[in-house]
């Protein structure tokens, strides 16, 4: 899974040239810029010309698979989760990093010498605006290589060691609000201050406003990532969930708990580009309508491995229970189904660590499908509380960079902003969810 590093820079560029002008605005009247971005992604560039070596490694990609399994029989995953709060998948930035250095000609002798840079998407995109100025990453875009210390925010040297990466191409990690940099003029015909860089799931549970312990966020974009606020230390999880920073103002951080899903939407997506039982991802909600809940068949979308609580990247994807009536609309309802499954294995592991959770605030794509919400309140029994808006991710980032400004007094401000009209409450009793849910835990060790 790769992304060429030069079309996301022309993409994100544009969209800004674009959002300028239709605001009416000029460059003059920006106060602030703020970057929200996929947080593992991997990019390697050249620290003089700004072209990247390599395209950028994507958060899907499982091409170190047998590396991350080579350190675990090394028996180093343990002290990798206690100082990072990860567990050892190729999910996570270093060991693509360590890809790139080991397969691109040339690679460890140029980043020896000093002459690449390394950075997930906001420090790439950050190195572009500020026309190379600037090397720099936030906290919580960090937290997610494998290279960072959760405890002291700084990058650990034995890890660097061990995943023999050269110091001089990390960015210098920062707060995710800050005087963090200042665009080209060239780019928009004036500099604009850019005063936040967040992660895409942290800056998701800030725009929901989960800014107190215990509350808690899902986005279902192609991906799922649901975050627990976990308050001012971090928790380290016995279930095989991820700790992470969540954000970092003033040097103070806030940590979060976090599972992640790697096929949500990106499962309509399959159904749409290779089944093609669909056009467009808004036709599962008519297709599933009429599947009753007893539905035999049961979808388990290993398509990329399975992500916590599993964390299995061999695994493979299978269909279930099919009969002679099984059609496009049974394999639509199992598909939207099997996300909200994973989301009650995420809540499972959540409560077994300790976390109580009965109402989760969910957001992306994924959720204007009014099916697939109340899918997602029945089986996982939660209130489920849809944000106003599914892209809430750019809330955070904005509200950052307002913060900084200081349009904003305090990260407390951002309740004025997540308002919500509309929840789901689940329909089945608790047994008929446990007797789905041993189902699906049933077809899942069949794929482990």
């Amino acid at each position: 899974m790769e992304h060429d590093p030069e079309d996301i820079w022309q993409t994100t560029l544009n969209a800004c040239r674009d959002a300028i002008k239709a605001s009416g605005a000029s460059a003059q009247n920006i106060v602030s810029i703020g970057i929200t971005n996929q947080r593992e992604t991997t990019v390697v560039w050249d620290r003089t010309t700004g072209k990247a070596i390599y395209n950028a490694i994507v958060w899907q990609d499982r091409r170190t698979a047998d590396y991350c399994q080579q350190l675990k029989d090394q028996g180093h995953e343990e002290e990798i989760q206690q100082q990072t709060g990860l567990l050892l998948d190729p999910y996570f930035s270093g060991t693509k990093l360590r890809w790139i250095l080991d397969n691109v000609p040339g690679a460890r002798s140029r980043a020896e010498r000093g002459e690449l840079c390394f950075g997930t998407i906001d420090s790439y995109l950050l190195w572009k605006l500020t026309g190379g100025q600037v090397h720099k990453t936030d906290a919580s875009n960090a937290s997610r290589t494998l290279l960072m210390n959760l405890t002291s925010r700084t990058w650990e040297p034995n890890l660097i060691e061990l995943f023999a990466i050269p110091a001089s191409m990390l960015p210098s990690i920062t707060d995710n609000a800050g005087d963090i940099g200042i665009t080209d003029p060239v780019l928009f015909g004036a500099e604009i201050p850019i005063h936040a860089l967040i992660g895409d799931q942290q800056s998701a549970l800030l725009g929901q406003g989960c800014i107190n312990t215990g509350q808690g966020k899902s986005t279902y974009g192609t991906g799922c990532f649901m975050l627990v606020n976990s308050g001012a230390a971090p928790v380290i999880s016995n279930n095989r969930l991820l700790s992470t920073l969540a954000w970092q103002l003033n040097g103070n951080a806030t940590y979060a708990l976090e599972g992640s899903i790697f096929m949500a939407g990106a499962i309509v997506q399959w159904l749409r580009d290779k089944l093609g039982i669909i056009t467009q991802a808004a036709e599962t909600e008519q297709l599933a309508e009429h599947v009753p809940w007893q539905q035999t068949e049961m979808l388990i979308p290993a398509f990329t491995g399975l992500g916590a609580p599993y964390w299995q990247p061999n695994a493979r994807a299978a269909i279930f229970g099919m009969t002679r009536n099984t059609g496009k609309e049974q394999i639509a309802a199992a598909a939207l189904r099997s996300v909200a499954y994973q989301s009650q294995d995420l809540l499972q592991a959540m409560i077994d660590d300790g976390q109580q959770i009965k109402e989760l605030k969910v957001d992306g794509g994924m959720t204007e499908n009014k099916w697939f919400l109340q899918a997602l309140a029945d089986l996982t029994q939660c209130t489920i509380v849809p944000a106003d808006s599914s892209e809430i991710t750019i809330r955070g980032a904005a509200f950052l960079a307002g913060l900084q400004a200081g349009i904003f007094n305090s990260i407390n401000n951002i309740n004025d902003y997540t308002e919500s009209h509309t929840s789901y409450s689940g329909q089945l009793t608790e047994q008929q969810c446990q007797q789905l849910y041993q189902r699906w835990l049933a077809a899942v060790d069949k794929v482990r």
